[in-house]
């Protein structure tokens, strides 16, 4: 298995090369592999609620919405909720459908003084493929990691 310095090391380059205002940038499968060797290690699922209900939840994600569902407009309460269920030490990945609104979260977070911030590419379900279906093309599920269907 990977250590988790060189995953962190790669996430880090990609947020350099990205220009990203967060630590770091990370793939599905590395992001399993920090929850799975580093403790402290928190998952934050940004989805929706209608989201996690129908589409699929990762065992043991934090979820907090960053936009709520209908209308998907933004939660002002993401900050009281991240900062009630995750230390500010911690190491913190942002998952949501397919990375924009955790890469915002992972944004926020880094200004709110949550110093180990990373985004997860793909997020749980990818990009659209040629059928326009997500969730075949990249992404959490599609790597066959870890989901529940609820």
């Amino acid at each position: 298995m990977e250590s988790i310095t060189a995953i962190l090391e790669r996430a880090r380059q990609r947020a350099k090369e990205m220009n990203l205002p967060y630590e770091g940038a990370l793939f599905p499968n590395e992001a399993l592999t920090l929850l799975q060797e580093a403790p402290a290690a928190k998952l934050v699922d940004v989805r929706s609620r209608a989201e996690w209900d129908w589409v699929g939840r990762i065992p043991g994600a934090v979820e907090i919405e960053w936009q709520s569902y209908p209308g998907m407009r933004h939660s002002p309460d993401f900050p009281n909720y991240l900062s009630s269920q995750v230390d500010k030490e911690s190491l913190v990945m942002f998952i949501c459908r397919s990375g924009g609104r955790s890469h915002q979260a992972a944004a926020t977070a880094t200004e709110m003084g949550y110093t180990s911030c990373y985004n997860i590419l793909e997020g749980f379900e990818g990009e659209k493929d040629a059928s326009g279906h997500r969730g075949t093309k990249g992404g959490w599920k599609a790597a066959g990691l870890p989901w529940v269907q609820g």
